[in-house]
Formats: C-alpha cells, structure tokens, sequence
C-alpha cells in the first residue's frame, strides 16, 4: 500500500480576490484622508496670520495714549492716532479700508474690527480694546485693557 499525498502550494481564487479587496479599500481609505488633507492645508496659514495680525494690532494700540492728549478727538488717519480712542468702530478689509493702508499684499481678504469701550478694573478707569481679524471660517478675537497709569 502506497500511498501518497500531494501537497498544494499558494493560494485559491477566493483568498486572492478576498486580498485584492482588502488592499483596495485600504488604499481608497489613505488616499480618502490625504485629499482631506491637503484641502485643508492652509487653514492653519490663515489661522496663524490672522493671530499674529490681531496680535500686532492689540498691541499697537494698548501703547497709545490712555486719553487725547492734544485735544483734537477723531484723527482721520493711523498716522495721526495718538490715543486708544482713535481706533474705535474700524471695520474694514485690507486693502480697501481708509486706515490699515500700505499692508504686505498676503494680508489682502482680511478683515478687521477693533471696538474700543470704557471699563473699570477694580477702580481703576480702563479702556477694553477688542481686536477680531477674520478670513474664510477663521475668526480671531483679542482682548486687552488700557489703563490710566
């Protein structure tokens, strides 16, 4: 009695389609995530300028003087604002806004609010300056206080 066995070697048709479907679905799922991705990319580029402009502009305007010190309130350019005052109610879009003129032309789109409001910080006289620069979705909104020191 002899007998012998022969042993196959590799795989069948199911598991090589099973494989083939498997792998496709893997990449769809990566290449999915990638164009997301990439559509996106430049949302943080925005969100970024957008910080550092509000940032720029708080902090240009809380080195103003806390009142007018010359007396003439309502100064018609960014040149002439010598007081925190002078920047309130500025709603506009670089570039075709009257104040923030000669900006870098990246910043073109942007739009910038600055509202400015009288405040008391224990019992201390201050002037709450809120700058918002927005872009697309993006909307960045920063608070600072001016006292009278």
């Amino acid at each position: 009695m002899c007998t012998t066995s022969r042993k196959q070697t590799g795989f069948t048709l199911v598991e090589l389609i099973f494989f083939i479907v498997v792998v496709t679905l893997g990449i769809a799922g990566i290449l999915v995530v990638m164009d997301v991705s990439a559509a996106r990319s430049a949302d943080p580029m925005v969100r970024k300028q957008a910080m550092v402009l509000a940032d720029s502009l708080l902090e240009e305007i809380l080195l103003k003087e806390f009142a007018d010190p010359d007396g003439v309130g309502g100064e018609a350019t960014r040149a002439t604002f010598d007081d925190v005052n002078d920047f309130h109610g500025i709603n506009e879009v670089i570039p075709a806004g009257p104040v923030f003129t000669g900006m870098p032309a990246l910043l073109n789109g942007y739009r910038i609010q600055i509202q400015v409001t009288g405040a008391t910080l224990d019992t201390v006289d201050a002037r709450r300056v809120s700058v918002t620069v927005s872009r697309d979705n993006e909307n960045i909104n920063m608070v600072g206080f001016r006292t009278d020191y």
